[in-house]
C-alpha cells in the first residue's frame, strides 16, 4: 500500500504530537527493536522513532530497514526522528481513517 502525498501529509499532521516510543541505540536496528516496533504499530497504526546519536545506523537507513522489516509504511524522517504507519489488519479495528 503506496500512501499518497495526501494521506502522507495528513499522517504527519497526527505524528506531530507524539512522543517516540522506541529507540534506535547503540547496537542499531537488533531483533528487540523490530519486535517493539511491529508491536507498537499493531496497537496504535502509528509511532515515531527515535535514532539515537551512537546508533550504528543513519535515520534514513533506519527507516527503510525497519518499514520493510515489520511491513509498514515510510511517513517521514526529520533528524534522529522516523515515522512509520502501519493499518490495522481488521477494518473494523483501525482507528485512523486516511483520506482518500
Amino acid at each position: 500500500m503506496a500512501l499518497s502525498s495526501a494521506q502522507k501529509r495528513f499522517l504527519k499532521g497526527m505524528a506531530h504530537h507524539l512522543d517516540p516510543v522506541v529507540l534506535v541505540g547503540q547496537h542499531g536496528i537488533t531483533e528487540a527493536v523490530t519486535a517493539k516496533v511491529g508491536r507498537d504499530l499493531g496497537h496504535h497504526e502509528l509511532i515515531k522513532v527515535r535514532v539515537g546519536r551512537d546508533a550504528p545506523v543513519k535515520a534514513k537507513e533506519a527507516a527503510a530497514g525497519l518499514a520493510q522489516a515489520v511491513g509498514a509504511e515510510l511517513v517521514q524522517v526529520i533528524g534522529h526522528m522516523v515515522v512509520l504507519y502501519k493499518p490495522h489488519p481488521d477494518p473494523k479495528e483501525r482507528g485512523i481513517v486516511l483520506p482518500a
